[in-house]
């Protein structure tokens, strides 16, 4: 493992590079959401604190939006500012700008606020930026644009909780690892592309005992990442982990489905609150089946980068239905159970939430990532910046998975160092309308992304020579 990581660090540390979270400037331009051109969305006054004469509400269909225009006198990189009133809970938008999106956390609020919606690139000349429903059902009062400037220098740690050593050297913001979901769609890219990505990433889901309850140990995702490995790539783990127990298994909400906070009634946090329970005794029986598969990869040599618990604080997922601390608690506890019960050494452990209050500590993560579904192959600018702040720019930054693989010259324009990205498989990579194969030749034969010929060799090489 401590040369897979001396190569991400490697791959990922130049010290005189700047992160993308920029120093803003005085000069700013306020954007009125009542002066943008409205599309199903309507001004409104009723909620006290607006500027201007209103602000736009009516987000509730998914074409619902505003577009604003936005001219400049010359290619130039803002911070933009957005705001708006969650009074109807949490919520996500799409900001579009000039056709590439990037998605949006809205929280919720009591009365108007500012959020950041990471930085745009904007053209010499007219603009459109739109901001399109999404979750739907907010407030926009106005955007705020500031130029921007580089930020200082990264100061990522290369003592990793797992205790391995590590180097440094020079490639975090230089490049990117090409990634890519499941084996088959990786052979996708490679046939569309002539190109393969560097990284592979494989889902234990259906060695969840209670999958394998229904249909048998159908699963072959540890032969593939395997396979991936030997023919010199960088695998990535995660865990649609079905529920132990407590699954609905209807015609709505079928066995298959039961990691999803819908299809099932196993509440985590009465587990958690339980631990001579029979439910807390079958979380323990799910964690040690799959202990038992990362034991094969570490006995086939496989370094894993392990993203467990995957986009908790959406709530869609079992793991994170009863919020922060129950999720966090069931995170130690794995990353206990993993280590120090089954002496798993293979695993870099990869947090995948941008929210402060859902973090589980630093001593507990290697990397930090989100997952972004937005159209448009933009540089997802905004989730970056929140990773750089939640890891206090300490912990490298990941794109876990994407919808749409990110063009490498907006990621080197706005300074968005993503270590790699990972594209979804099905109705995603495959999805002209996600990745047009003229886009992703764009992409796997530019300098700046990293692909499977390009990284041979790193596990012959000695971590201190990377």
């Amino acid at each position: 493992m401590a040369r897979l990581i001396g190569l991400l660090y490697g791959l990922a540390a130049l010290a005189n590079l700047t992160t993308a979270k920029p120093v803003c400037r005085d000069e700013s331009t306020k954007y009125e959401a009542e002066d943008a051109v409205l599309s199903g969305t309507q001004i409104l006054t009723a909620q006290s604190g607006f500027s201007g004469s209103g602000y736009v509400g009516g987000f509730d269909t998914g074409t619902d939006k505003i577009t604003f225009t936005i001219p400049s006198s010359s290619a130039k990189l803002y911070d933009l500012s957005i705001r708006y009133a969650g009074i109807y809970g949490d919520k996500r938008t799409n900001v579009v700008l000039n056709g590439a999106s990037t998605e949006v956390s809205l929280p919720a609020t009591d009365s108007f606020a500012t959020v950041s919606g990471g930085q745009i690139l904007l053209n010499e000349g007219t603009n459109t930026l739109e901001i399109v429903s999404n979750w739907g059902w907010y407030l926009i009062d106005y955007i705020l644009i500031t130029p921007a400037t580089k930020g200082g220098a990264h100061n990522i740690n290369t003592n990793l909780p797992s205790s391995c050593t590590l180097t440094s050297a020079p490639i975090y913001g230089k490049k990117i690892l090409s990634g890519q979901q499941d084996l088959s769609y990786a052979n996708y890219v490679s046939s569309t592309t002539g190109k393969t990505p560097a990284l592979v990433s494989s889902d234990l889901m259906d060695y969840s005992p209670s999958r394998v309850a229904h249909q048998g140990d159908v699963s072959h995702a540890v032969e593939e990442a395997i396979t991936h490995h030997q023919r010199g790539g960088i695998v990535s783990i995660l865990w649609h982990w079905n529920a132990p127990t407590g699954l609905y298994d209807t015609s709505e909400n079928p066995w298959w489905s039961g990691f999803y906070t819908r299809a099932t009634n196993f509440d985590i946090a009465a587990t958690l609150a339980n631990p001579q329970g029979t439910n807390y005794n079958l979380l323990i029986r799910d964690i040690d089946a799959i202990a038992y598969q990362l034991k094969r990869l570490q006995s086939a040599g496989v370094p894993v980068l392990w993203r467990p618990l995957h986009e908790a604080e959406g709530g869609w997922f079992w793991w994170g239905a009863k919020g922060s601390a129950p999720a966090k608690q069931l995170y130690h506890i794995m990353y206990e159970r993993l280590t120090k019960v089954h002496g798993l050494n293979n695993l870099i452990w990869v947090w995948n939430s941008v929210a402060q209050d859902w973090y589980p500590g630093d001593e507990v993560v290697d990397i930090v990532s989100t997952d972004v579904y937005a159209q448009g192959n933009g540089p997802m600018s905004a989730q970056y910046n929140e990773l750089v702040a939640l890891g206090k720019d300490r912990k490298m930054v990941a794109a876990a998975e994407v919808g749409a693989a990110p063009r490498p010259d907006l990621l080197v324009a706005y300074g968005a160092h993503w270590l790699w990205f990972c594209t979804w498989g099905d109705s995603f990579i495959d999805n002209a309308d996600w990745n047009s194969p003229a886009v992703l030749n764009e992409i796997y034969h530019h300098d700046y992304v990293l692909t499977l010929d390009e990284i041979q060799g790193w596990k012959n090489i000695g971590a201190a020579q990377l």
